[in-house]
C-alpha cells in the first residue's frame, strides 16, 4: 500500500510591494489559505519566513513543496541596498579582455552626447588573459599555456576574488580548455563560484555569451546566500523541499538555480503568464493576453495556442521607454525568456510635476517602504492607489478585507502638496489625469506584445490579474477593442497560484552552425539524444520519474548571411525528408514573422536546442456552490465612482465577491470588492460569476 502524498502545495511569490503566499488544497482542489503582506526589500526572506510561521501554526504542515518567485537577481543588478555586488573576475583567450567593455558599440541614447553606459560588472583590473585558441570547428590552434592559468589563479587569490566568469573564444565548439580551468580553480580554491561559458551560455557571438557568463558569475554568491539563508530559515519550520520559478516558465531545484542563476531574472514575471495559461486552459480558452498590474509594475504577456511568446535575449538592469528595453542600456543575457513588456505603473507608481509643468506618472514607485501615502506609512508622494481611492475605486476605509487601513485625507494632502502647489489643479482632476496618464502607458505595453508581433489583440480575451489589474481591464479592453476580460477568484495572489501550475523545465544547447545541405540526419538525431540525455539526468536529480519526462526539440534557423535565427520546432529526424520538412518550417515561420520567405535560399542550422520537462500534477478547481440570492444580497454599499468614458462621478452599487454566487449577472456601472483587489466594471459591460467562481466581463 502507497504511503499517503502531502496535502499541501505553497507557492510564494515576492513581489516590490506585497508578498503573497497561497495555499493549495490537493485532496479538496481548492485554496486552503491566501496571505498578502508588505514585502521586506531589505531583507526578502523575511516575509516569507513570518507567514509560513502562521501557516504553520494554523495547521498547514502536511506541505509537499514551496515554489517560490523571486527578484533578487534582478534587484541585484539594479543596485538594491544589501545586495552589493561580488568581487567578480573573467578569464578569457588573449586579446579579448576588453569585450564587455566594447560590447556592440549599441548607444541607449542616439542623439545624447553624454550618455553613459552601464558600469562594467568586471572591473579592468580583474579581467585576466590566457593564450590558447580554439577555431570555430572546435579544432585546437594553440593548447592551453598552464603558465598563464596558475599567474591568473594567483592573482585571483591576491585579489580575493568570490566569483569567476571563464570565457574562452569557440569554447561552444569545443570546451576543453573552459573545462581545465575550471578544474584548476576548483583544486586551487575550492569555495569559489566559478561559471563557464560553454555550460551556461554555448553559443557563438563571443560578446553576449561572454555578457551572459558575466551576468551568471556576479549572481551567483548572491543567490546562493540567499537561497541557503530562505532554505535553512525554512527548515527550520517545516522539512520541505524548495523549487525557484524560472525565466522560462518553469521551475527548478535550488541546486540548478545556484549554479544558472540567470535563468530567474525574470522569475515573477512568468509565474503570472504561468498561471494565465493554466486558467485559459481550464476555461478552454486558447488565445489570450495576460495583465498582471502589481503594486511596483504592470506586465503584458501574449499566448497563442496555450502557448507563451518565448524570447531568447534580454536586457537586465537596463532601461525601459514605453515598455520597450533600451537596447544597450543593461546587460546582455541569453537565456529563453517568457515574451513580456513591463512599464513603471503600478499601484504604487508615483505622480509628479516634471519642470515643464507636465503631469507625469512613475518610473519611481513608493515600493513597500513607506508605500502609497493613504497607506499611512509615512509617504508623503501621490501614486495610483491613492488616484484610484480620490476617485471612489477603492474602499476609503481599508484594503485586504479590513485588515489594512487606508486614509483618504492623507492622498488628498499628498496630490495637494506635490501636484496642485505646482500647476494648481485640485487633487481630484490631477487623480483624474493621473489614471487616464496610466492607462494609456499599459495600453502602450499590451500593443508591443499584440500589434507589434502581428496580433490583432480582437482576437484575443484578456487575463487580468495582479492587486490593480481588475480596477484597470476595462478601461484598457475599451482601448484595445477586447471584447472579454476574466478575473480569476484571487487576482491579487494569481501570479502565487501559477507557481503552484507549471512543470519542471530545463533548456539544453548544442552549437552546430552548418548548412542544412552538409548535416546527415543521423548527426542531428545523434545530438538530439545527447541533449536529451542530459535533460534526463537533470530531471532524475530533481526526482521526476522517467514516465512524467518529455522533451522538446528546437532548432534555431536562418537563412545564409542572415545575422539573427528563427526557432522552429522540430521532430525525430529519421532522414533526408524529416530535414526538408523542417526546413518548410522554417519558410513558414520566416513569412509569419517577417512577411516573406526565400525557398531557393540556403538555410542554416546554427543550434540545436531541447526542453526537458517533468510534468507535474497541477491544482484542480472545485465548482463553487450555486444558490438562490438577490443581487441585494451580497451589496456593500453605494458610492460616488469616477468613470472616464462618462467623465463624471456615478453613483455605483459596490458589491462583495465572496457573497455572490455562480450564475449571477451584473451590468456595469458596477464595483465588486474582495481581500485582494477591486473590480471596475464600465457601462456598456455586464459581469457573470462563473462555476468556478471567476468573473467574466462580456462587452455588451
Amino acid at each position: 500500500m502507497s504511503a499517503k502524498s502531502p496535502r499541501y502545495r505553497i507557492g510564494i511569490d515576492i513581489g516590490g510591494t506585497f508578498t503573497d503566499i497561497i495555499v493549495f488544497d490537493k485532496e479538496m482542489g481548492e485554496i486552503a489559505r491566501y496571505i498578502k503582506v508588505s514585502s521586506t526589500p531589505r531583507k526578502p526572506e523575511n516575509a516569507v519566513i513570518n507567514s509560513l510561521k502562521k501557516l504553520y501554526e494554523e495547521g498547514f504542515k502536511d506541505v509537499e513543496m514551496l515554489i517560490h518567485a523571486t527578484t533578487v537577481a534582478t534587484n541585484a543588478l539594479l543596485g538594491q541596498i544589501g545586495l552589493e555586488l561580488p568581487r567578480t573576475a573573467l578569464i578569457t583567450t588573449q586579446g579579448f579582455r576588453d569585450i564587455i567593455e566594447i560590447g556592440r558599440q549599441r548607444r541607449a541614447e542616439l542623439y545624447n552626447l553624454f550618455v553613459t553606459r552601464p558600469r562594467v560588472l568586471v572591473p579592468r583590473r580583474f579581467r585576466f588573459e590566457v593564450r590558447e585558441r580554439i577555431n570555430y570547428l572546435g579544432e585546437i590552434i594553440e593548447p592551453l599555456n598552464d603558465r598563464d592559468v596558475e599567474r591568473v589563479i594567483n592573482k585571483i587569490v591576491e585579489n580575493r576574488i568570490e566569483s569567476v566568469a571563464v570565457s574562452l573564444l569557440h569554447s561552444y565548439a569545443n570546451p576543453i580548455h573552459e573545462i581545465k580551468i575550471l578544474e584548476r580553480l576548483r583544486e586551487k580554491i575550492p569555495n569559489i563560484h566559478v561559471s563557464i561559458s560553454s555550460e551556461v551560455d554555448p553559443e557563438h557571438r563571443e560578446y553576449e555569451r561572454t555578457s551572459t557568463t558575466v551576468v551568471n558569475a556576479v549572481l551567483m554568491p548572491i543567490v546562493s546566500r540567499y537561497l541557503k539563508s530562505l532554505e535553512r530559515e525554512i527548515s527550520q519550520i517545516i522539512d520541505v523541499p524548495l523549487y525557484i520559478m524560472q525565466s522560462s516558465g518553469g521551475i527548478a531545484s535550488t541546486k540548478e538555480v545556484t549554479r544558472l542563476p540567470v535563468s530567474i531574472i525574470e522569475s515573477g514575471p512568468a509565474s503570472g503568464v504561468m498561471a494565465a495559461i493554466f486558467l485559459a486552459e481550464h476555461l478552454g480558452i486558447t488565445d489570450v493576453m495576460s495583465f498582471d498590474m502589481g503594486g511596483t509594475t504592470a506586465k503584458a504577456g501574449t499566448i497563442l495556442n496555450g502557448v507563451p511568446l518565448v524570447t531568447t535575449e534580454y536586457e537586465v538592469g537596463g532601461k525601459i521607454h514605453a515598455g520597450r528595453i533600451i537596447k544597450g542600456s543593461g546587460y546582455p543575457v541569453r537565456y529563453p525568456f517568457i515574451d513580456l513588456a513591463e512599464i513603471s505603473a503600478g499601484g504604487g507608481t508615483i505622480v509628479w510635476v516634471d519642470k515643464g509643468g507636465a503631469l507625469r506618472v512613475g518610473p519611481i514607485s513608493a515600493g513597500a517602504e513607506p508605500g502609497p501615502a493613504c497607506y499611512g506609512l509615512g509617504g508623503e508622494n501621490p501614486t495610483i492607489t491613492d488616484a484610484n481611492l480620490l476617485l471612489g475605486r477603492l474602499n476609503q476605509k481599508y484594503l485586504l478585507g479590513g485588515q489594512m487601513k487606508i486614509h483618504i485625507d492623507l492622498s488628498k494632502r499628498a496630490f495637494k502638496d506635490r501636484i496642485t502647489k505646482e500647476i494648481g489643479i485640485d487633487p481630484v482632476e490631477a487623480a483624474i489625469g493621473a489614471i487616464k496618464i496610466a492607462n494609456s502607458l499599459m495600453s502602450k505595453i499590451m500593443r508591443i506584445v499584440s500589434v507589434e508581433r502581428g496580433i490583432d489583440p480582437r482576437d484575443l480575451s484578456l487575463i487580468a490579474f495582479g492587486g490593480a489589474g481588475p480596477m484597470h481591464a476595462c478601461a484598457l479592453a475599451e482601448e484595445l477593442e477586447f471584447d472579454k476580460i476574466v478575473i480569476p477568484r484571487v487576482p491579487g495572489l494569481f501570479s502565487a497560484l501559477g507557481l503552484l501550475a507549471v512543470d519542471f523545465k530545463h533548456t539544453f544547447l548544442k552549437s552546430i552552425r552548418r548548412n542544412v545541405d552538409e548535416i546527415a540526419p543521423e548527426i542531428l538525431e545523434t545530438e538530439f539524444k545527447k541533449l536529451e540525455a542530459m535533460g534526463m539526468s537533470t530531471l532524475k536529480e530533481e526526482g521526476i520519474p522517467e514516465e512524467k519526462i518529455v522533451f522538446r526539440r528546437y532548432a534555431d534557423m536562418r537563412y545564409w548571411g542572415q545575422g539573427y535565427e528563427l526557432l522552429v520546432p522540430c521532430e525525430v529526424i529519421n532522414d533526408e525528408q524529416d530535414i526538408r520538412r523542417l526546413v518548410e518550417r522554417f519558410h513558414k515561420a520566416h513569412e509569419g514573422k517577417y512577411g516573406y520567405s526565400m525557398p531557393d535560399e540556403a538555410v542554416e542550422i546554427i543550434n540545436l536546442r531541447v526542453e526537458a520537462i517533468g510534468i507535474m500534477e497541477k491544482p484542480r478547481f472545485r465548482k463553487i456552490k450555486k444558490k438562490a440570492m438577490k443581487l441585494d444580497d451580497a451589496l456593500l454599499e453605494k458610492r460616488l465612482v469616477y468613470f472616464e468614458y462618462e467623465n463624471d462621478f456615478i453613483e455605483t452599487p459596490v458589491f462583495i465577491r465572496e457573497k455572490l454566487a455562480a450564475g449571477i449577472n451584473i451590468e456595469g456601472p458596477a464595483i465588486i470588492e474582495q481581500y485582494d483587489t477591486t473590480t471596475v466594471i464600465y457601462s456598456g459591460w455586464r459581469a457573470f460569476i462563473d462555476d468556478y467562481g471567476n468573473i467574466i466581463l462580456q462587452k455588451i
